[in-house]
């Protein structure tokens, strides 16, 4: 388990040991935080989630670990572990961990 300290940049690290689940919360870390889009890294206990909210930007999130329950302007869609999918701009969307799991969540602003 990485202490958060290190820097990432030029390291070799391991996604799945970025950050590590807390019982009844959603922990987050941002990895790149620049004007043209964000890198984050999240863990949800089972259970937790995002309310429904829409974002500008089209959003791939990648689940690397556990099993997410993701809604898109009401379609719900299952994703675990290795799959991707793509979150559209402007369309409402939810998260919640059926499982407890962990995501990549790529933001580009342009």
């Amino acid at each position: 388990m990485t202490t958060g300290k290190e820097s990432i940049i030029g390291n070799p690290l391991n996604l799945a040991l970025l950050l590590a689940y807390q019982e009844g919360a959603v922990v987050s870390r941002t990895l790149i935080d620049k004007k043209v889009g964000t890198i984050s890294v999240f863990a949800f206990a089972e259970g937790e989630g995002l309310s429904e909210h829409t974002a500008p930007f089209d959003a791939f999130v990648q689940i690397t670990d556990g099993t997410a329950e993701i809604n898109i302007a009401g379609v719900v869609h299952i994703v675990e572990a290795g799959q991707i999918i793509i979150m559209p701009a402007n369309q409402p969307h939810s998260l919640r961990a059926l499982k407890q799991f962990k995501m990549l969540l790529v933001m580009i602003r342009a």
